[in-house]
């Protein structure tokens, strides 16, 4: 059985342990500083879990970074990650829409970055799927659109911007 819930406080070293067991490096004090910043009422963290077991997560910054987001007031879906072994089962899909969902409290639109490089591939696929469009800025690196000939490091700060309209707000 799905299950999404908010971050809870003994969620930071069950979902660092689930990454580490993977070979991902997502140190427990990354989700100890999103409880924190969820509490704070900055980041949303909404955690899936099947039969008990976290399966993934992500959050919502409600003031992104990313400037032309920022600027715009849109709140943008962030550190999306299911683990390999509960992909394509719904459960991406199941977060994105509670995200949306919560977005849609605040905000008519909803914004989300994609990485560039292949392991980004699924995630760029779900987005356009879901009715995600580039925002026409470009690509942008660490939040900053990459002007022509700036050369840049082919990394995760590396995405494309897209935003989705949900409704009214």
């Amino acid at each position: 059985m799905l299950e999404i819930t908010s971050l809870r406080p003994e969620d930071p070293a069950l979902i660092a342990q689930a990454f580490t067991d993977i070979g991902w490096d997502k140190p427990e004090a990354q989700y100890v500083r999103y409880l924190d910043e969820q509490t704070a009422d900055d980041r949303p963290v909404l955690v899936a879990r099947v039969d008990g077991a976290f399966a993934g997560y992500l959050t919502v910054v409600w003031v992104p970074h990313y400037e032309p987001f920022r600027e715009a007031g849109i709140p943008e879906i962030q550190d999306f990650n299911v683990l390999p072994p509960y992909r394509r089962q719904g459960i991406g899909t199941a977060l994105m829409n509670a995200a949306e969902a919560l977005i849609a409290s605040r905000s008519a639109t909803a914004g989300i970055g994609v990485g560039l490089y292949p392991d980004y591939g699924p995630a760029q696929r779900l987005y356009v799927l879901r009715g995600y469009l580039p925002d026409g800025r470009g690509i942008a690196w660490n939040g900053m659109t990459v002007t022509p000939m700036q050369e840049v490091m082919v990394d995760d700060d590396l995405a494309l911007y897209f935003t989705r309209e949900l409704g009214a707000g």
